[in-house]
């Protein structure tokens, strides 16, 4: 049984998304856990930071990082691109082991986000950054809105895609 991580990056909206995406999951022959990133208190890395070492939450979210098959990423628009939390975790995530890719590297990934805004902008910046860190992202994304919920045929059809690559 592959063991997925839903990973989102703000309370409200997104951590909703997480739960419904989880909810319709059940279904599957698959572990899916929601992670809630504004649950670890991780300061806002630095190389200055670094120096007093890992913290030890971002070492253990580094180790259920490590241990998950896979990941959605669900996040909401922020300026234009990713929030300030989805970009500070990953950092600690990437600085927490030998590896800086060990925690991403070859696992697939979904991105999603509600976003009041347009959303496509984060998709992207998401899909890059993943991307560049080794995860495969899926080509289709999950976008919610205000006026657009999410559909469990979307949900199934972008799992889908996931198994596939697994």
């Amino acid at each position: 049984m592959s063991k997925y991580l839903i990973v989102t990056a703000s309370t409200g909206k997104n951590l909703e998304m997480a739960h419904k995406i989880a909810s319709i999951t059940e279904t599957h022959d698959h572990d899916f856990s929601v992670i809630d990133l504004e649950t670890y208190k991780l300061p806002l890395y630095s190389p200055r930071e670094e120096e007093n070492g890992i913290p030890k939450e971002a070492k253990e979210l580094a180790d259920k990082f490590i241990a998950a098959d896979g990941f959605i990423f669900l996040a909401p628009e922020y300026n234009g691109s990713t929030p300030p939390l989805f970009n500070n975790s990953i950092a600690w995530i990437s600085r927490s082991g030998d590896d800086w890719r060990e925690a991403f590297n070859g696992k697939p990934t979904i991105v999603g986000t509600h976003s009041g805004g347009g959303g496509h902008q984060v998709l992207m910046h998401m899909q890059e950054q993943l991307t560049f860190l080794g995860c495969n992202v899926v080509g289709r994304k999950l976008l919610t809105s205000y006026s657009k919920e999410l559909k469990e045929e979307s949900v199934e059809a972008v799992l889908t895609q996931l198994f596939k690559i697994t």
